[in-house]
């Protein structure tokens, strides 16, 4: 129960629903609700493929390009940390969010369901990181994995309920309410990231000392 409630934890603020909900309201203000609900839908879907590929097939990518699991825990750590930054400091830094030469290419789009929602909004490099180690932390035990993988599906769905959701999330909460609520989830990420970066070190350190 206790990596259950983990998992979604880091799931949850990594991908940040609440946020991404709040950005898509705005990028598709003039876009009618059917529309709307059926891009909320293809991108949900899109990032889901990404994620679960990165989830299924990532370790098997790190070892065939020599990289240990514990520099990537390090690694990922601080990608993390930097993401968490731009979230306590309501900052676009690229991360998760678009680019400003990205966001003048999308708004010359008339679908941004692959970019820049699915990708990088939803499945941008930080939930990519995020998944490989938690799948990582699972350690091919098969019920731990599932739990991983079952935490992604719950996430994703709460993510398309909020995108359905997103005209009237923007209403209620406004560009502050957003805001603040990044900067809350940001400060839980911080803690995660350091999480990871202290156990990368704690299974590369021993190595050093032999």
């Amino acid at each position: 129960m206790k990596s259950l409630l983990y998992d979604f934890v880091t799931l949850f603020v990594v991908i940040d629903p609440i946020g991404v909900a709040a950005v898509f309201a705005m990028m598709t203000g003039s876009v009618v609700p059917p529309q709307q609900r059926h891009m909320a839908h293809r991108a949900t879907v899109l990032a889901g493929l990404i994620l679960f590929a990165f989830a299924l097939s990532g370790g098997s990518l790190l070892k065939w390009l020599g990289v240990s699991l514990p520099a990537f825990r390090i690694s990922g750590g601080a990608l993390l940390f930097l993401l968490a930054v731009d979230m306590v400091f309501a900052r676009h830094s690229g991360l998760r969010s678009v680019t400003p030469l990205e966001d003048q290419e999308a708004e010359k789009r008339e679908d941004i369901t692959v970019f820049p929602l699915a990708f990088p909004l939803i499945a941008g490099p930080g939930a990519m990181t995020t998944v490989v180690l938690l799948m990582d932390r699972a350690s091919g035990r098969p019920a731990a994995t599932l739990s991983v993988l079952a935490v992604l599906t719950a996430v994703l769905l709460i993510l398309l309920l909020l995108l359905r959701m997103a005209g009237t999330l923007r209403r209620l909460l406004g560009v502050t309410g957003s805001n603040v609520v990044s900067r809350i989830l940001g400060i839980v990420l911080s803690a995660l990231a350091v999480q990871f970066i202290l156990d990368g070190l704690t299974a590369i350190i021993p190595q050093f000392s032999r």
